[in-house]
């Protein structure tokens, strides 16, 4: 429970330096908080409109998630035919009509092993198949970078633990979208500063909260993970694709849960490079003056 409380006070203290240094200095979502990189990109990991299918998937943890999930929609659509062709052919041929000295039948044992042996054979064969799918996600290989994600009511705030920096992430505004290169169609989804990562590099991401249960989800990468307060739970992914990419916060938080959205930004390892260096000396310096804003403001 100390450790709970601890990690508690602490994330509080720091959204209470965010918080005072936004208002004395930029603003919560001023261009001189955010680094981007200089690489025009294509949106690919994005909701469509009217659509029935999963986002693309640009990692090998999104291919093996939908491949399941196709093997399990063909086995219940075969298993609800099966089970409706019994019911017709039960129904057309022992209705009343057409059988008019009903059976006296109370149990079959062959039929009751088949009914029986079957589902379980049935189960264990999805196990078989999604068992090693499931151990494969849960199974964090070394990073090549490491990230940690903190879910806050109502914005996320990430650490590069590589390169000791970070920064905090805002849904923006519909004014600000032009200015940050993006059009309506991105609005509750695009963030004034996203998240850097090289394409086909292993990411970690450990995911936390400071104070409510968050989820930090990014369908394109087939990736969702709960963040608890006072815990750490890891995920990874490789993205093949050079791209944006968006997530939204999965679980209910509160009342603008819907506004703190997830934007990925997939780049080459030199653009990576380029956006690390000013990165570290952006964020590096907009640290130190946040140490000097809480303090002069304490009286």
């Amino acid at each position: 429970m100390s450790f709970i409380f601890k990690e508690f006070l602490m994330n509080h203290l720091k959204r209470l330096k965010n918080y005072l240094f936004g208002i004395v200095v930029f603003g919560f979502t001023s261009p001189a908080m955010a680094v981007d990189v200089d690489q025009e990109l294509e949106i690919i990991g994005v909701p469509i409109p009217d659509g029935i299918n999963f986002q693309p998937s640009v990692t090998e943890v999104a291919r093996d998630a939908i491949w399941l999930d196709n093997i399990l929609l063909v086995l219940g659509t075969l298993i609800v035919i099966f089970v409706l062709g019994l019911l017709l052919y039960v129904i057309l041929r022992f209705n009343a009509s057409s059988n008019r000295t009903p059976s006296q039948t109370t149990h079959n044992t062959p039929l009751e092993i088949l009914w029986t042996a079957i589902p379980i054979v049935i189960l264990v064969g999805i196990g078989i198949i999604s068992l090693p799918i499931l151990f494969k996600q849960q199974t964090i290989p070394e990073g090549d970078i490491t990230i940690k994600a903190t879910g806050n009511q109502w914005y996320w705030t990430y650490d590069y633990m590589d390169h000791d920096f970070s920064f905090d992430s805002f849904m923006l505004d519909k004014t600000a979208l032009e200015d940050y290169g993006y059009t309506m169609d991105e609005y509750m989804l695009a963030t004034d500063q996203p998240v850097v990562i090289p394409v086909d590099t292993t990411i970690v991401v450990y995911v936390t909260a400071s104070d409510v249960i968050h989820a930090w989800t990014v369908p394109a990468f087939g990736v969702k993970q709960d963040g608890v307060p006072g815990r750490l739970a890891g995920l990874w992914f490789k993205a093949e694709k050079e791209g944006i990419y968006f997530g939204q916060c999965s679980e209910l938080c509160g009342k603008d849960h819907t506004y703190m959205p997830i934007t990925v930004k997939v780049v080459s390892q030199e653009v990576y490079d380029d956006w690390i260096q000013r990165a570290v000396a952006e964020f590096a310096e907009v640290g130190d003056i946040k140490e000097e804003v809480l303090y002069a403001s304490i009286p």
